[in-house]
């Protein structure tokens, strides 16, 4: 199972209903580690599209042609899904923080 079908699955579940507290706090986890992973695959994507394009700036005769092609390289793609995964992986992780912040809240204001 890919990072991607990993926070596809949590979303689903989000998706589903309001979570509980132990929910949320088992969310937080996951999303957490896999921040992580996101991170290592934005680094190993991001020295593969180097790569790329170097061969792309050692072969072509202008810079911007080189770029061009590079950006539409399956390297290129696969970078931009793992930024992409990141930045859904830190809003989602916001999301339910904030949940948790909330349930809180309302637990002492019932005090």
């Amino acid at each position: 199972m890919t990072i991607r079908e990993m926070v596809k699955e949590i979303q689903d579940e989000l998706r589903q209903g309001d979570p509980t507290p132990g929910d949320a706090a088992r969310f937080d986890l996951r999303l957490s580690a896999l921040l992580g992973n996101c991170l290592t695959e934005i680094r190993e994507a991001d020295m593969a599209y180097a790569h790329v394009l170097l061969g792309y700036l050692q072969s072509e005769h202008k810079s911007s042609h080189a770029k061009i092609k590079a950006e539409t390289s399956p390297e290129a793609a696969r970078l931009r899904e793992a930024r992409d995964t990141k930045a859904l992986v830190i809003e989602m992780l916001r999301a339910v923080r904030h949940f948790g912040r909330a349930v809180s809240e309302e637990a002492r204001l019932s005090r």
